[in-house]
């Protein structure tokens, strides 16, 4: 892995920094006479900016997490794709700050120190790329979950089932992990970016697809299943309250991941182009983008969920008073 520090910048992200190019696009056009300052210098984000959401994340996401597992009323598919979502999502930003905190160490270590740094960096880097793709995996299951719930309702419970949710997200887990060590071993290549970017692109096409089919079909099945007994309006209400809330957890996902990929499509396309230079100077913007999108994720699923909105206020009020109030036998 190679190591940049673009005037004395520290970047937190080594992987994505060989798709951020300024290494080999920023420099370029200061060589052709353009000027090194303003659009070309590296946008400056304080190491500590990072290290502080990670932590925020953290917090929120094993909050998120503890409910799904305490409270028996959230032990259903779409809350274990959300928990998958939740781990993935606490993964990328709390690597994302441990990777600021041994890129300091890298730059205050001496040369025989930085070889050891170089691979605990390099075991970040996958985790990060790891759970990148788990993250849109889990969009995605939550996405066909939901479908399912709709167009499938009667026979729901018989198609997902506990057993079959787990063996789904292992699945998921196990096919990204191999996946992302073998885009930091090859990544290098810029075979591996373009395999990134088009695994985003498949997934979003993918999602788009079942809510157009979703939302222009919803209506009338709802009508059809209102009138057979056992069901009702309520349930299909829920139904596609569910697909709501994950229309927005997708929204959020493109607003603040679009950028990063739209910086890794510049890197491949115009890499020397001084109005795609000027866009790649921000890459740490873009990094804080997608740190906040693991931090806006939990108050989504909490202003979205009654259910898990309580569970939240009972854990806290636990920790608060050191045990003073007990959650419900329920659970």
């Amino acid at each position: 892995m190679n190591f940049t520090q673009h005037r004395g910048t520290l970047q937190p992200l080594h992987f994505w920094n060989h798709s951020y190019g300024l290494h080999g696009g920023a420099s370029e056009p200061n060589a052709k006479g353009h000027s090194s300052g303003g659009c070309y210098e590296q946008l400056f984000v304080s190491p500590e900016v990072f290290v502080t959401l990670g932590i925020i994340s953290l917090l929120e996401n094993v909050l998120v997490i503890v409910a799904i597992a305490k409270n028996k009323n959230l032990h259903s598919p779409m809350y274990f794709f959300i928990c998958s979502l939740a781990v993935a999502d606490m993964l990328v930003s709390v690597s994302n700050g441990s990777e600021t905190i041994v890129i300091t160490l890298l730059n205050n270590t001496d040369t025989d120190a930085q070889s050891f740094t170089i691979n605990i960096d390099n075991v970040i880097d996958s985790v990060i790329c790891s759970s990148l793709l788990a993250s849109i995996c889990s969009l995605l299951s939550i996405a066909v979950d939901r479908y399912f719930t709709i167009f499938y309702a009667l026979q729901y419970h018989n198609i997902m089932t506990v057993k079959r949710v787990g063996v789904i997200i292992t699945c998921i887990w196990a096919a990204c992990t191999v996946s992302g060590i073998l885009f930091i071993i090859y990544s290098d290549s810029s075979v591996v970016i373009i395999c990134l970017i088009s695994m985003f692109f498949t997934m979003l096409i993918l999602m788009a697809s079942l809510y157009v089919h979703m939302f222009m079909m919803a209506r009338m099945h709802i009508k059809k299943i209102a009138v057979l007994p056992g069901t009702g309006p309520i349930r299909q209400g829920a139904n596609m309250k569910g697909a709501i809330t994950l229309t927005i957890l997708i929204g959020v996902f493109v607003v603040c991941w679009a950028p990063f990929f739209l910086h890794l499509i510049f890197y491949i396309s115009c890499p020397y182009n001084p109005y795609c230079v000027c866009f790649m100077s921000h890459f740490n913007f873009y990094l804080i983008l997608i740190m906040c999108n693991s931090i806006i994720d939990p108050l989504i699923y909490a202003f979205r969920s009654q259910e898990l909105r309580k569970t939240f206020k009972e854990i806290i009020c636990c920790c608060s008073l050191r045990g003073l109030c007990d959650l419900p036998g329920k659970y």
